[in-house]
């Protein structure tokens, strides 16, 4: 069985500021390209709306009077002036509102995450930094920084602890950097990035898994789901 691997927590001056570790069961297992594959292209239906809709012959403005007689007019039969080949007529084989979901078991789901992470870990692009906001004021400058100091990287995805709302804030705005809840995390995010970037807390929380009763709010931050609860 493979052994866990360590990884340097940098601090606020970009240096070493401690070590930590990214469990072989999360971070070192076989990456299997067809079900991460599975998982995306999934993930990408699912956002769909399908709300596409045609109009058929029954739909279309129009009669469904026979133009003109069968014989004798020298011109090609014809049943309807509705049909696809008229101007303003129906559409043949158009598309309908349906459902593009797919379903994908949640075994499915986190062999996915796991296997796009553990193939990022063994390239050596994820890492771990003690957080992004210095005190209680947010920095995008700062953030900048850090960032700059992991590498020369064009797409990062940042995950965060639903608390660290300082490092939300200072990351939210820069192009390029792609910012999720440790809960919100997903294989599709970590295939499209260059880097992955875990504050130690955020670290943590995933490794414990997630909290059983606590349900995953589709906003950034603690404070915004309770200002979504008192709104409802």
């Amino acid at each position: 069985m493979s052994e866990s691997r360590s990884v340097d927590v940098l601090g606020a001056d970009g240096k070493k500021a401690g070590t930590a570790e990214l469990p072989a069961e999360l971070f070192d297992v076989t990456t299997n390209v067809p079900l991460i594959h599975q998982v995306v292209v999934a993930q990408q239906a699912a956002a769909r709306q399908g709300t596409h809709s045609t109009k058929t012959r029954s739909t279309v403005s129009g009669t469904g009077k026979k133009p003109f007689r069968q014989k004798g007019t020298g011109r090609a039969r014809q049943g309807s002036l509705v049909g696809p080949h008229y101007t303003g007529g129906a559409i043949a084989h158009g598309p309908q509102p349906r459902s593009y979901a797919q379903r994908t078991p949640k075994k499915m789901i986190q062999g996915a995450l796991r296997g796009a992470l553990s193939d990022r870990a063994r390239e050596g692009l994820v890492f771990v930094v003690d957080q992004f906001g210095f005190g209680e004021t947010p920095s995008t400058k700062q953030a900048v920084k850090r960032l700059q100091a992991l590498g020369d990287y064009v797409r990062y995805l940042i995950v965060l602890d639903r608390s660290d709302e300082i490092s939300w804030l200072s990351l939210r705005n820069l192009p390029g950097v792609a910012v999720l809840a440790v809960d919100q995390l997903n294989a599709y995010d970590v295939v499209c990035s260059d880097a992955v970037v875990f504050t130690q807390a955020a670290l943590e929380a995933f490794v414990a898994g997630p909290a059983k009763g606590k349900s995953v709010k589709a906003v950034a931050t603690e404070s915004e789901a309770a200002a979504q609860e008192d709104e409802k």
